[in-house]
């Protein structure tokens, strides 16, 4: 990722010079956003076909099925969707239309609400599951070796570990 335009001089007390990708490193990182983007595109097509709708909607409907009494507030299921809450709202609207999510006010908090998954919604969801499942399989699992769908794991959680906030007030989206 070296810019091409090196005629502007950097002084390197207030512009050091970035530690720019190796040639090796290169090609993983495009080959990671590839294959990710690739990957992401594969399920939510077959989501939208087989179930009439996206992948995040899915991932939602997952979430409050295994949440107790398939209820969780607002905020938490935006934190742990990892997405805004305005686009969660959206989301939920969408899905409430649907039939398969309803929202609950929150009697301890007069500003909070909670998503409820409904019966239909779980019936959708199990419906979806098991297309999702051989997508998710035929994509990803089928094409490594066990040794490299651990090697896959373990770099995953590492990866993910050294991106969650240290700090409590964390600029992040899904805090917003």
């Amino acid at each position: 990722m070296e810019p091409t335009d090196t005629t502007e001089t950097m002084d390197p007390m207030t512009n050091p010079e970035p530690h720019w990708l190796t040639e090796d490193e290169q090609r993983v990182w495009r080959a990671y956003l590839h294959a990710t983007t690739l990957l992401e595109d594969h399920l939510d097509r077959q989501l939208q076909r087989d179930a009439k709708m996206p992948h995040v909607y899915f991932g939602l409907l997952v979430q409050l099925s295994e949440a107790p009494r398939r209820r969780l507030r607002m905020t938490e299921l935006a934190r742990s969707a990892k997405i805004t809450r305005s686009r969660l709202s959206h989301a939920v609207a969408r899905l409430e239309k649907s039939g398969w999510v309803r929202r609950e006010d929150c009697p301890s908090d007069k500003r909070g609400q909670f998503a409820v998954l409904t019966d239909e919604g779980l019936d959708v969801l199990k419906k979806a599951a098991p297309g999702h499942v051989d997508a998710v399989r035929g994509a990803l699992f089928e094409r490594l070796t066990p040794q490299q769908q651990k090697s896959l794991g373990e770099i995953m959680r590492i990866v993910a570990e050294g991106l969650q906030p240290k700090e409590a007030g964390a600029d992040l989206p899904w805090l917003r």
